[in-house]
Formats: structure tokens, sequence, C-alpha cells
């Protein structure tokens, strides 16, 4: 028996029992989906097909009688329901009433925020992206938006791109099960999602944001396109075209990855989209030289809709009739938009209650989500000296840095429509747990926002002496952070790292708390500074967040998704490198290193501590010789041998110490998170098919190789070795035997 689902958010979509959410599709439902499609083709004018492949944005140049007329298949930036509501009854009045989809960035949160996606993969937790994209898509969809420009499967190495404060950090595989979350929490909350920026966006060249990427095919395929892929398993609608040039080919005129990888490999039978503007820039990019050829080309490579172009509907039409675009380009181009308005039951549904408000968030259900999912993210980087939790004999707590007190600094970049107002500051947070402990807190900013001016550093310097213990907060405004927002020098900016020198100069203990959206080179801050906790910019319920854990209400249970650096001179940094020839050795020169810096990270990928401490004992490998079809299963005995209740996670990595092509030193497989009391033990196992331990060909072959494979199990990257297993039988997957899903963009 099959069962068709209706969604379960509190919006427009979650009136639709949609196909596309139910889970498992009936076959004639789906037949029933493909029969209305083409019975509305057939009565579609050309111009009437490419109106739906118009994507633009509210204000000008947006005409509103263009939605009366079908020049608007999609809509972004409406994010009051008002708005909504008349779009959707000026649709009606088109000669076929095609419903328009709404789209917005609901990245992080819509009006209550929650921690940026990169803080939130430190919790290692897929349960909890799926909540944090369940509450931004119930509240998004509540005021009519139906589809998020997320999540950003890109994967980075390099901490100058800012932005990848949206991603995940720089793991394929911790990218993939988060993604895959994200992409389920948002439908579960109502909004269908636009995976992006398809692909290799991540990669810029020199950190710098647009620039291009040059990445060899094998690698795209193990590295950066495995979150994409998942996105497809896990029921994307829609992807986005990246910005980038990829070796060469800008990813919005690149068949091979629109047709041959997203559709003819995997299977995809959504949309594609282009990126803002993303089809124009094809002439900045020199392959087009004006707006029809750049309109042909994106069209021709297998992007649908033109994002804040206009150039689909105004040059397709000439080029479909002078025979330079076939009419059934333009028509699959449609066919595909209407399937998945169909799917998404957008035909069906009601219009948006224009009554409807985002004031009504945050509620307190949701700031007590924001606040649950930020606790978790919140990475305790060191501790010397026990300085946090705060102590019993703790009586004044001086708060220092301009960031303790910023909320807007504290929603971090693309906070949809997060309100200042909303949010609880790490000082007000601070404040209220320290009153309840019968505490002082005492706040000097030391200096300005971006730390330009030091006059008030004096003051807080007397501020620092006078108390118990110093909590400084600093770190990057939100303007430092995002998209656009490259940046050339890691270093705190300003004169912050004097004004935190300073501080320990006075002898007292400090905690640094870090806000910003990618690790920050610290120098010998690390050194002076006893506790240091990155808390990214944790949104809405920051504050709470960030005292529950230094008072150790909480404890500290996130590890690091990217690797830190020493120096901005070692990005890109990460721990999946390939072997050298010449490994380190540290009296020889000529091995690799540098000889002005340490080689290693400052704090390495899965890296993170706690108020507590944990044991691994007893490792065992089930099975060590593997054929296909088998796991590798591997077993660990964790103990909690601290004081305090703890959160865990446990981390599987293997090595492929010799194929036919080098592997990375190090490749994450599996993970656990594991909650434990005091002293309590429990026995985790963790589990690998055996068919994900290969790699891939330049062609997209999938291979697992005959041979031995090192397994290492424990708390970060620099897991020690368990053992090893034998792979006895080669695999070998062709490109087009790899498909994500049998039934594209349906959940199984």
């Amino acid at each position: 028996m099959v069962r068709l689902s209706c969604l379960s958010g509190v919006g427009p979509l979650s009136l639709a029992c949609g196909l596309f959410f139910g889970g498992l599709t009936a076959a004639g439902a789906q037949a029933d989906v493909e029969r209305r499609v083409e019975d509305l083709l057939s009565r579609m004018t050309l111009e009437e097909k490419l109106g739906q492949l118009n994507l633009i944005s509210h204000g000008p140049p947006l005409r509103w009688e263009d939605i009366a007329e079908g020049k608007a298949g999609a809509l972004l930036n409406f994010n009051s329901a008002q708005d909504v509501a008349r779009a959707q009854a000026l649709a009606r009045q088109s000669r076929l009433k095609i419903p328009p989809i709404f789209g917005l960035d609901v990245l992080h949160g819509f009006r209550t925020q929650f921690p940026i996606p990169l803080g939130e993969a430190a919790a290692f937790n897929p349960d909890l992206s799926r909540l944090a994209s369940e509450w931004a898509a119930k509240e998004a969809s509540y005021v009519g938006v139906q589809w998020t420009f997320a999540p950003m499967a890109d994967l980075s190495r390099d901490s100058r791109w800012g932005r990848m404060v949206e991603g995940f950090g720089e793991d394929p595989y911790l990218g993939s099960v988060l993604t895959a979350a994200r992409v389920e929490g948002f439908r579960t909350g109502g909004l269908a999602t636009a995976t992006k920026h398809f692909a290799g966006y991540g990669a810029p060249q020199g950190g710098r944001d647009y620039d291009t990427t040059y990445i060899p095919p094998a690698e795209m395929y193990d590295t950066y396109l495995p979150p994409f892929r998942a996105a497809v398993k896990a029921g994307s609608v829609s992807f986005m075209a990246a910005f980038n040039a990829l070796n060469g080919t800008p990813s919005t005129a690149s068949p091979w990855l629109q047709t041959d990888v997203l559709r003819n490999q995997w299977g995809f039978d959504g949309f594609v989209t282009s990126d803002w503007a993303g089809i124009h820039e094809l002439i900045g990019h020199g392959v087009a030289a004006d707006g029809a050829e750049a309109a042909r080309k994106a069209i021709l490579a297998g992007v649908d809709m033109d994002m804040m172009g206009q150039l689909y509907i105004k040059h397709l039409p000439d080029e479909v009739r002078a025979g330079r675009v076939p009419e059934q380009v333009v028509t699959e181009a449609a066919r595909r938009v209407l399937r998945t308005k169909m799917r998404l039951g957008l035909f069906d549904q009601p219009d948006i209650d224009p009554t409807h408000v985002d004031s009504v968030f945050p509620s307190p259900e949701s700031r007590k989500a924001a606040r649950e999912v930020a606790q978790d993210t919140l990475v305790l980087l060191q501790n010397r000296d026990n300085v946090l939790p705060v102590a019993p004999g703790v009586r004044t707590i001086a708060v220092v840095g301009p960031l303790a007190d910023s909320p807007r600094d504290q929603l971090g970049p693309h906070a949809a429509r997060g309100h200042d107002s909303d949010s609880v500051t790490i000082l007000q947070g601070l404040r209220q747990r320290a009153e309840a402990a019968g505490l002082r807190v005492e706040h000097a900013p030391a200096c300005d926002q971006f730390c330009r001016n030091t006059d008030k550093l004096p003051a807080a310097l007397e501020a620092a002496r006078k108390s118990d213990l110093v909590v400084a907060v600093f770190g990057e405004p939100q303007e430092l952070s995002g998209e656009a927002a490259s940046r050339t020098n890691l270093a705190l900016n300003g004169r912050q790292a004097e004004v935190l020198e300073a501080l320990a100069a006075t002898g007292k203990p400090v905690a640094l708390v870090i806000i910003g959206g990618r690790p920050l080179v610290l120098g010998t801050l690390a050194e002076k500074i006893p506790s240091i906790v990155m808390a990214w910019y944790p949104g809405t319920e920051g504050g709470t967040a960030v005292a529950d854990v230094l008072f150790g209400d909480a404890n500290p249970s996130a590890k690091l998704p990217v690797t830190w650096p020493r120096a901005t001179g070692q990005v890109p940094i990460y721990y999946n490198r390939l072997p050298t020839g010449r490994p380190t050795l540290p009296n020889n020169r000529f091995t690799l290193q540098y000889i002005d810096e340490a080689i290693t990270p400052l704090y390495p990928f899965g890296w993170g501590l706690s108020y507590t401490t944990f044991a691994y004992k007893d490792p065992a490998i089930a099975g060590t010789r593997l054929s296909p079809g088998d796991n590798l299963d591997v077993s660990v005995t964790v103990t909690n041998t601290g004081t305090r209740p703890g959160k865990e996670v446990v981390q599987l990595y293997m090595r492929d110490p010799v194929a036919s092509r080098s592997r990375p030193l190090r490749q994450l497989k599996a993970f656990e998170k594991v909650a434990l009391d005091a002293g309590e033990s429990r026995q985790v196992r963790l589990r690998v098919p055996v068919e994900e331990l290969g790699f891939h060909l330049d062609d997209g072959t999938y291979v697992v190789e005959a041979g031995d494979i090192e397994v290492f199990v424990g708390g970060n990257s620099l897991a020690p070795s368990v053992g090893k297993v034998v792979v006895a039988e080669p695999i070998r997957i062709p490109p087009t035997e790899q498909r994500a899903s049998a039934s594209p963009g349906v959940v199984r």
C-alpha cells in the first residue's frame, strides 16, 4: 500500500498533499502529474513557456501586470503575506492561471535566527540541522514563502572565502549528511529547496568570491559533488547554478554539470535556476558576446530559469524562431518547472491568508529550539587551568568587547527577516545568568565595533583588574563575513589583538568568545589566553546559549567542521590532503614544511573539548575481509571519565594506503554523537558499506580497489589507528549506474 502524506508546515505548502513531499510516490499519481503537465504544455504559446522560466525579484524591474500576463513563473524576495496574496490573485487573472513559486534566501532562520550553517555543522548532529531548517521553513511558509535558495552545499577549504559561513566546512561526508538533513528539514517545515551553488563555487582562486575555480574531474566527483548528490537523494526540487567558471567554463553555461552529471548520471528531473543575473554574467566571463548568446548558451547547457536577467524572455523567442535554440529545449525547461509546481501542489492550494505577519515570531517554542541548537554549536577550543565553566569562587565578571552587546552582529549574514530587537545578546545572557547566581557583571566595550579606536581600553582594563573573570567577546562584525567578504588577512581585525593582549597582561583569567563566520588567526593569543570558545554567529538566542555554556549549565560538545590555521599563509588547509613523497621530518628542511611556521594547524578538523573527558577502549573490527555488499563494521567503547554529563562525537576515518592514484591521508566515513553521564560507558558501533570505500576516475567511474584499508577511530581527525581490513574483490560502477534515485525528486 502506498501512502501519500501532506506537509506538516504551518504555511501554504502545508495544505498541499504534494506528490513530491509524500515520501513514496504512487506510479499512478506520478502519471497524473505528467498528464496534467503535458495538457498544460499543449495549450501554451512559446512566450507563455518562457514566462515560466523568468524569475524576477520584488521591486524594479518587476511590473505587477507581468504576473497577470503570465510573464513571471517565479518570484523572489516576497516576504510578506500581503504581497504574496496580491501576486497570487494576479496570477489567477492570467490566461492559464499558472501559479508562480515564491522564493527567498532562508538560510539559518526566517524571523527566529539559528546559528549560521557553518556553526550548525559544528554540532555534528543531523537531527539539529533538520530541526533548525524545519523552524526556518515553518516561519517563512507562514507568510507565503514556498521555496528557499538553500542549503548551500559548497565545500570550502579556504577560510579567506567569506561565504564559507553558509556551508558545512571542508568535508564531503559531513557535508553530504548535513545537506540531506537540511533539505529534509526545510521540506518538513513547508519549503522546497534550491540547493546551491552547482558547482565548485567554494574553491575560488585566492579565496576571492566569484573568481574562477580549477578542480580536476575526479576531485569534483570525490570531494565537491557528493553533497549535491545527497541533496538529490534527499529530494531537493531544484538546483542553483554557480557564478564561477569551472575549469574554464562558467557553471551557468556548463552542459557537463547541468546535463551530463545532474540529469543523465544522477537522474534529477527537477529544474535548475541561475543565480542572480548569472546568465547575463556570461558576457563578463567572456563566453558570450551579448544577451542573446548568453541566453542561448545557458538554456542549451540545462539552466531552466533565468534569475533577474530577463534574457530568456527577451531573447529566446527570436533564438527559437531563428533555429538557434530548438523549441523543444524551451518546452523541456518549462516541463521541469511545471512538474515541480504540480508536485508541490501549487495548483491546488488556496492563496495565503494576507493577515499572516512574521511578528508572531519568535515564539517561545522557536526560541527554545534556537537556544538548544546554539548550545550544541559552541566549540571549546582550549581551556587551560579550567577557566571555564565559571568557578564557584567567581563573584565579579568583566565582559569586555564591542561584540558582547551587538544584536545585529550576533545574527550573522543572510538573516532573512531577523530583527535586532529579537536577539538576546551575550551581555544580556550573561547578566541574566549571573544575576540568578548572585554575581555582578560589568561591561566595557574597550573599542568601537571594528576596534579601530581604543579610547575606552583604560576603562576596560580597570574593569578587568577588579573582576574575578574576564569574558572577552571579539571576532568579526557581520559585515566582514558572508558573500563578497573575502579577506587576505585572517587575523582579528583592527586593534583587537592589542586589546586582548592587554587583558591577558592583567593576570586575570580570560575566556575569549569568538563571534564570526570562519576560523581566525590568533597568533600568540592562543598561548596568552587560557580559554577560547568559537561561538560563530549564534543567532537570536545566542546570548542565553553562550551563558549556558560558560556557566556550565550546558556542556560544550561541538567539533570543528573546518581546519583552523595558525597563519593565513597556510590556507587552503584541510585534513584530508593527499600524501607526499617527502612527508614532514622535523630535522629535514627538504620535506613538506614551512620555514617560518609549523606545518600543522592550530586546531585540527573534528576538534572540540568538553568540561568532561572521554576515553576510547576495546576497538574491534567485525570481519576484516570485505566483499561486495559487506560493511566495514567497527565498535569501540567510549567512557565519560569526568565528573559531568557530556556528549562526544565518535569519528571513524579510513585511508587507502596503496591505490592506482594517490588517496587522502584520512577520510571521514562515519560519526555518531553520544550522550554519556559521568562514569558511563557505551559501545558505539559505526558501519560503512564497502561500496563507500572507493574513489572516482576522471570519467566519473567509481571504483573500490582490492587491497588494504586502514581504519582510525577517535574524537577528531588525529584519531589513532584501530586496525585494517582487506577489500577482497574490486568494484567498478560506471557513471550511468550511479543514479541518485530511481525516481528523482522522491525520497526513498
